[in-house]
């Protein structure tokens, strides 16, 4: 209902924000959830909102629904708000498991705070430099946990869409890099940083990504797998994988 998708974007019609989808059912449930993929609309497979919209409509709004809301572009705002402070939680918790940092618990702490208050206090607070503050205690878990692998590679927003990418990649850092249809097959991964790959395409047959960093379920159901391809504790393997 809030967001706005396009067609290109593998969301099978251009819609905008603040309308409902066509295959919306009256329950709010999806008419043709088992047949996604199928029916032209991957691009619902690939989203994923890190529980903001539960938060934003139980919490935010108390359990009132959006077909009761006279403000729904508010709703739309503070809905895109919580996406990023949840998506923020997921790598805060990862670097609490993977690298413990006190300044990287006292920020999950305040973030945690901050999606529980009103939408008047999310949409004015200062998100920048939030973003700012939390990318660098991730960077800094990252160099923290890649140390010890002195050959890795620094492929930090490398446009490598496409290509073959070989055998051993421990600890290389894949920051913000394009690897849409990349060759990653049976390429050791380990402790490698995907934070912000575009994974799109990209064919992980093989692969163990159990010990990346920071690798989210849309990257993943982006992504090509199969059964021998390993994922991180508390990520799906997706139904279109072979």
């Amino acid at each position: 209902m809030l967001l706005p998708f396009s067609a290109s974007a593998g969301f099978g019609v251009d819609k905008p924000g603040g309308t409902p989808c066509q295959n919306l059912a009256a329950d709010d449930g999806c008419r043709i959830h088992a047949t996604l993929r199928e029916d032209g609309w991957p691009g619902c497979t690939v989203f994923e909102c890190f529980g903001a919209g539960q938060q934003v409509s139980q919490v935010t709004y108390a359990g009132v629904s959006w077909r009761d809301q006279d403000n729904l572009p508010e709703m739309a705002a503070v809905l895109s708000v919580m996406r990023f402070l949840h998506e923020m939680l997921v790598h805060l918790t990862e670097v609490e498991r993977r690298s413990p940092d006190p300044a990287a618990t006292a920020a999950r702490t305040e973030i945690e705070d901050l999606t529980g208050r009103d939408p008047e206090a999310l949409l004015t607070f200062d998100l920048d430099d939030l973003h700012e503050r939390v990318g660098t205690l991730l960077a800094d878990a990252s160099t923290r946990v890649r140390r010890p692998h002195p050959a890795a590679t620094d492929r930090t927003r490398a446009d490598l869409a496409g290509q073959r990418l070989a055998g051993d990649q421990r600890g290389t850092s894949f920051r913000g890099a394009t690897l849409i249809r990349a060759d990653l097959r049976d390429t050791d991964l380990t402790d490698a940083d995907l934070l912000g790959a575009d994974l799109r395409d990209a064919d992980l047959r093989g692969c163990d990504l159990s010990t990346t960093l920071f690798l989210t379920q849309p990257q993943v159901n982006a992504a090509t797998g199969d059964a021998a391809t390993r994922l991180p504790n508390g990520l799906r393997r997706p139904g279109h994988w072979s």
